[in-house]
């Protein structure tokens, strides 16, 4: 069954084309995802499909009387009403919401919703029911605006960006909440963990052009590696038919009764296809990294609270070169807090960080507050340097670092404020690098970045010689970047974990294991008999005796695919191949090592 049909649409905004005569439809049940690079349309699309602007052509119709539902980046909410009344129009539930005993009964189906409102709320985090939207930070709106979308129940629900603001329990929470809905969706993420569970389609737009690819996030890379490879071969071949019927063209008479018309078609067909971009190129990070020394950063016993809030109690850490670290813990942690103490932006309570002499550090913010989105492009990267030094020793010029960083030279005099939200980050991210630090800190850097330019400060920073501290709330980024893992558990406590996201992960389940294991031995003695303890089989014995063996092989085999990737030279089919076996591998570990740990109890 068809819920959308879009037929033929056009968008463009002056003399830039955003996309041309694309069509599809979306049937019910499905789960679309939308990647293109920064720029290129996608949001423009999302509010297309919203009807919150007209298409320049086309149309789009949806089946009739069904319900959809947009959740977009900057949030529509009511800024005077309370949270409780934006989750739900009924006023005994939002009355049920404010007062823990209301004065009247609830009907059996109002029980049901302030239930559901609850559960989806209290995942989210969103439990201030009684404060006025206005008063709420932007992560608080864009997690109430995400929770009234999924309790909406629409037919048809489109999101842009659903994970940001939300901590690392709420993606995973968020992402078995979509998986398991039956709700149709077409969304906008850069979260490729997120893309692999979820989607079962992909839709690109590259240069105007929309593809269509059926299966998951890996299957899409697979697939768009082998269009890549296709255009390309193509394009060499219509350049070589270019060259011998550019001189069947020249040598000609002028007159155009004498030349065969169907030729002569055929030439400008092929010299649109020879002259086409099969790629916008991708952004080059090889931007120099000033000298580092022995001593970079050192944390003393680093205390910070706010009021009654204890963020930070007495943590200390000495950084080592080329040490990368991922930070992770919930929403208001104090993570980036931490960054903004080291950075000298905020004193702690107690102990200090001491920052070797050598050191250069280059901070992200979250907010780009530095640039002014009435200066021009190219005067937010002059006013920093008008030639730039690169690895090598080579230098280059403003206009010529734009063009690696994707901004075409007819961008270059644009005011900053129209860019895009993952253009705007894109220069942010340049003017940090162009300052050449040894040492980066990077807060939700992933935000608004498209997965191409992800990718690409993916290898940057896994091969970068400097040291890394990073807060993002993406788990493939972190996987990819991180050795080490800074972990706020609340009450100020910071553990440090050996290993990236997905080690931390493992590590967490095999914590919750133990704790239940020691709940169940302080639970009291019941009259009746005990079981008696289970003893392994032979069967049993040797398998618990292998998995050892096996999970070390599995480890080393993962470590030399990731160093394989990281050679020149890989083509586009051992990278899909290799990646994918690291995805199973991961896999592989984390159930063997759970079942280590149940074969465990009874040895």
């Amino acid at each position: 069954m068809n819920y959308l049909s879009v037929e033929n649409i056009s968008k463009s905004f002056g003399d830039r084309v955003l996309f041309k005569d694309i069509s599809f439809g979306i049937s019910k049940g499905q789960k679309v995802a939308l990647v293109a690079r920064n720029g290129t349309g996608k949001t423009s699309l999302l509010r297309i499909l919203a009807e919150l602007e007209p298409p320049d052509e086309g149309s789009i119709t949806y089946r009739n009387q069904l319900k959809v539902s947009y959740l977009s980046q900057e949030t529509n909410l009511t800024a005077t009403a309370t949270v409780a009344d934006s989750l739900t129009d009924n006023n005994h539930i939002a009355d049920a919401l404010l007062n823990e005993k209301p004065h009247y009964e609830l009907t059996e189906e109002e029980q049901t919703w302030l239930g559901k409102i609850k559960s989806v709320a209290g995942k989210l985090n969103v439990d201030f029911f009684h404060q006025q939207v206005g008063v709420l930070s932007g992560g608080q709106q864009k997690r109430l605006a995400l929770a009234k979308v999924l309790l909406d129940e629409a037919d048809f629900v489109i999101m842009d960006e659903p994970t940001n603001h939300l901590d690392l329990d709420m993606i995973e929470w968020l992402e078995s909440f979509l998986t398991t809905t039956s709700m149709t969706m077409l969304l906008v993420t850069h979260d490729r963990y997120f893309l692999d569970e979820i989607c079962d389609e992909i839709f690109e737009i590259d240069n105007g052009t929309l593809y269509r690819h059926k299966g998951n996030y890996s299957y899409y890379l697979e697939k768009k590696a082998e269009r890549l490879d296709n255009e390309q071969a193509s394009k060499s071949r219509a350049r070589n038919i270019y060259r011998t019927e550019l001189e069947w063209m020249r040598k000609q008479p002028r007159a155009r009764g004498t030349k065969s018309k169907s030729r002569i078609d055929a030439f400008y067909e092929t010299e649109q296809l020879a002259k086409k971009k099969t790629e916008q190129g991708n952004v080059q990070l090889d931007i120099n990294i000033s000298r580092i020394g022995s001593k970079i950063l050192e944390v003393h016993r680093v205390s910070k609270s706010y009021d009654e809030l204890k963020l930070i109690d007495a943590f200390d850490y000495s950084l080592r070169k080329g040490e990368k670290i991922g930070i992770v813990g919930n929403n208001g942690a104090g993570k980036s807090t931490l960054l903004n103490i080291i950075t000298g932006n905020v004193k702690p309570d107690k102990g200090k960080v001491v920052i070797g002499e050598t050191i250069v550090t280059g901070y992200f913010e979250q907010q780009s507050a530095d640039m002014s989105g009435q200066k021009r492009v190219i005067e937010v990267v002059r006013d920093i340097a008008e030639f730039i030094p690169m690895s090598g020793g080579r230098k280059i010029s403003a206009s010529q670092l734009l063009e690696r960083f994707l901004f075409e030279p007819s961008m270059h005099f644009q005011y900053v404020e129209k860019l895009s939200g993952g253009e705007k980050r894109r220069l942010y991210l340049l003017t940090v690098l162009m300052k050449n630090p040894n040492l980066l800190i990077l807060d939700e850097p992933t935000n608004d970045l498209d997965i191409e330019t992800l990718s690409v400060l993916e290898d940057y920073l896994a091969s970068f010689e400097g040291c890394v501290i990073i807060v993002t709330h993406d788990r493939f980024f972190m996987d990819k970047v991180v050795d080490h893992v800074w972990v706020f558990e609340g009450e100020g406590k910071i553990s440090v974990i050996n290993g990236n996201y997905n080690d931390y992960r493992l590590q967490r389940k095999v914590l919750k294991r133990e704790q239940k294991k020691e709940e169940r031995k302080s639970e009291p003695s019941k009259p009746k008999a005990e079981t008696p303890k289970k003893k392994l089989s032979f069967k049993e014995k040797q398998e618990y005796e292998q998995l050892e063996s096996q999970i070390q092989l599995l480890e080393e085999e993962k470590s030399l695919l990731e160093k394989q990737l990281s050679e020149e030279g890989i083509n586009h089919e051992q990278l899909m191949e290799k990646a994918q076996r690291i995805q199973q591998i991961i896999h592989e570990v984390e159930e063997k090592t759970m079942r280590w740990l149940e074969l465990a109890e009874y040895t």
